[in-house]
């Protein structure tokens, strides 16, 4: 493998020789459960080639690829905004790519800094001074809409959808379709009737295919495609991730370790948390869609067998180095309940000398008052001497290795995910490494990866409050639960 293509996985922080047995993984607790996790590879084989893991291969779906890249090609240079309308798995996955791949400031880059793409926003809440401001900016003869939504009746994304549309008819007359994408499942749901009937521009959500698990379909790839991200290498490292996952030895297949040392921790070790911390603000973005992912899949309420388990470890983000200065200090000194995995990047795309250069690229530059005085100015100064010859990506490190060994000191189990570099080939190798360490936690959970019925109660009280019709039963129960609100219960 080229040394650009590479993930690295370091769990010595995870294991009892590092940290100790009683917050430490045994070896011998890994090699108990090696031939579960044989077992659990080729479950997961068999289930896919049944079709009933069709994420899985989505990497290789060449004919949905060619749609995107045609339809981006044909959109080129016409709009100059990119509007996505979804929620959860269709908004996430959006804006990890983005965050992860394009420039930090990209939507106030000038037209050449983007290569003439248009600017691109994710409305991923309903929040109406949010929606308000988004539409006070934008014209809607310079913008296009991707409307997201796999069952075409998502309360929140279609009534946007209503508001978005009439302002687009108001404005731009039956032309207002050529500014609607649809992004939905291929034959049911309101969105694809009025699709079907107004003949906007679609894209089709495989069957199959969950939000959470639909960032590498048309859900994802359009806008990356919109922006020009390159999604064929994105999907070749999925691809590559999938080559890599082959094994049914846990010691050579990183997703069903991680799903391992995740589990153990949890069930053995008593570590119910699981801090997601990237020392990159471009993954910040891959460490929200992960939360989604692992807590939907996994948090669930009943087993396979129809037991009750209420089980579930809670992802939380943080961010380094922001975080070392709002969340360490509780995982350094509150309770031992977590579980710490770090992402690294060992090349980012700049490198910024602290001293020795500046950033427009003169050497050695004068420091400008107050801080003359000495041979090296401000460099000479006793406290800020060490930072001579460094740049920000060498304190970036260090303060990485130091939380690092800090944690591992204190007994804090944590592991480590290398990036050699940040890339459309590494990010896809990343989704596709999590999706399938999710489903093979599933596994080892024992619980459906793939559901999240603790998502429809509240879907069906906002429809019953809102007089949605089928749910009139439900919208009498509610009114006789809120008069059980007693006043001496609020303060006002």
């Amino acid at each position: 493998m080229k040394d650009r293509q590479a993930i690295h996985f370091d769990f010595n922080n995870m294991m009892a020789e590092a940290i100790g047995s009683i917050h430490g993984i045994t070896e011998q607790e890994l090699r108990d459960i090696e031939s579960l996790a044989a077992r659990y590879v080729k479950d997961l084989k068999e289930e896919r080639a049944a079709g009933k893991l069709r994420f899985l291969d989505l990497p290789y779906d060449k004919k949905v690829l060619s749609k995107i890249l045609k339809t981006t090609n044909s959109l080129k240079g016409k709009f100059k905004n990119f509007l996505v309308v979804g929620i959860g798995g269709s908004a996430l996955g959006n804006i990890a790519i983005h965050t992860a791949l394009n420039h930090p400031f990209y939507n106030i880059l000038s037209d050449a800094g983007r290569n003439g793409c248009p600017r691109v926003f994710v409305l991923d809440n309903i929040d109406p001074d949010r929606f308000s401001g988004l539409m006070e900016i934008f014209k809607p003869e310079e913008t296009l809409f991707n409307f997201i939504t796999k069952s075409g009746t998502t309360v929140e994304t279609m009534s946007q959808f209503l508001i978005i549309t009439r302002l687009l008819y108001d404005r731009l007359g039956n032309g207002y379709k050529e500014h609607i994408v649809a992004t939905t499942d291929s034959g049911k749901g309101t969105l694809r009737e009025i699709t079907r009937r107004e003949g906007f521009e679609s894209f089709v959500i495989p069957a199959g295919v969950g939000g959470r698990y639909s960032v590498l379909t048309p859900v994802g790839l359009f806008s990356a495609a919109m922006s020009g991200i390159d999604i064929t290498a994105m999907l070749d490292g999925a691809a590559l991730m999938d080559k890599l996952c082959q094994s049914d030895n846990i010691w050579g297949n990183p997703a069903i370790m991680g799903a391992a040392l995740y589990f153990l921790s949890h069930t053995k070790k008593g570590k119910n948390i699981l801090v997601m911390m990237p020392y990159s603000n471009a993954l910040s973005g891959v460490a929200d869609w992960f939360c989604q992912l692992w807590a939907e899949s996994l948090g669930k309420k009943i087993s396979l067998n129809k037991e009750v388990v209420h089980t579930g470890l809670t992802p939380v983000r943080a961010i380094g180095v922001v975080d070392q200065h709002s969340q360490l200090q509780l995982y350094m000194e509150g309770p031992y309940d977590k579980v710490i995995t770090f992402w690294t990047i060992k090349r980012f795309n700049k490198d910024v000398s602290i001293m020795d250069e500046t950033l427009s690229g003169k050497k050695n530059t004068p420091p400008s008052p107050p801080f003359k005085g000495g041979d090296g100015g401000v460099i000479s100064h006793n406290e800020l001497s060490y930072l001579k010859g460094h740049s920000l990506n060498n304190v970036m490190k260090a303060e990485f290795e130091g939380t690092r060994l800090a944690l591992t000191e204190q007994k804090r189990p944590n592991c480590t995910i290398t990036l050699d570099e940040l890339s459309a080939l590494t990010l896809g190798q990343l989704f596709y490494l999590f999706e399938l360490q999710t489903a093979y936690a599933g596994k080892f959970y024992n619980v459906n990866a793939f559901d999240q019925p603790g998502v429809e109660a509240g879907k069906i009280n906002a429809f019953a409050m809102l007089g949605k019709k089928g749910f009139e039963q439900r919208k009498n129960e509610i009114d006789i639960l809120l008069q059980k609100v007693q006043e001496k219960y609020c303060i006002w």
